[in-house]
């Protein structure tokens, strides 16, 4: 997914600690059983190990209903079958890496509508999630699997950690 200023109307822009009032206002609505957090991305590609890294810290802070770890991350190749075995009735809150304008860089932007994962990289794949989370990791450009490729993991692991903390946080897990 790529973020463009122009685009970013629906989504709110947030740094790290926004993120506790945006998990906060779900929790109001949906328990933590209630929720599937659908973590897009593959270990394979630096920038795009955004998802599984956020989706086996969620899982070390007791999250029951996450899609997407390290151990088994849901990418371009899986996401359609992973959506499928979701449970009716689940809340989904879809998490994604994305590239973005230089100003956005490691911020975050948030939704109470879909993301469509891929769309920096020129894949189509399915709009997905209630809720989205969309994590600055890089800056959009003329080459974006380089740029996923070469983004530092430094900063990956550091955002997945931040969602993951936050999302405890604003449910009561932590």
């Amino acid at each position: 997914m790529a973020i463009r200023e122009q685009e970013s109307r629906k989504r709110v822009k947030k740094d790290a600690a926004g993120l506790v009032t945006f998990f906060q206002s779900i929790a109001e609505h949906h328990s933590a059983e209630q929720v599937t957090f659908l973590c897009i991305g593959t270990d394979r590609s630096t920038g795009d190990a955004l998802g599984p890294l956020t989706g086996s810290r969620l899982v070390e802070h007791g999250f029951p209903n996450v899609v997407g770890t390290l151990p088994s991350p849901c990418d371009a190749d899986t996401l359609v079958n992973r959506i499928s075995g979701i449970p009716a009735g689940q809340i989904i809150i879809a998490i994604d890496a994305c590239l973005g304008p230089p100003a956005a860089l490691g911020c975050y932007f948030a939704a109470s509508e879909p993301l469509r994962p891929a769309q920096s990289v020129g894949v189509s794949l399915p709009a997905v999630g209630h809720y989205s989370l969309a994590a600055i990791v890089d800056i959009n450009g003329p080459r974006p699997y380089r740029t996923l490729q070469t983004t530092p993991l430094h900063r990956v692991m550091v955002m997945a950690g931040e969602i993951a903390a936050a999302a405890a946080e604003g449910f009561g897990l932590k």
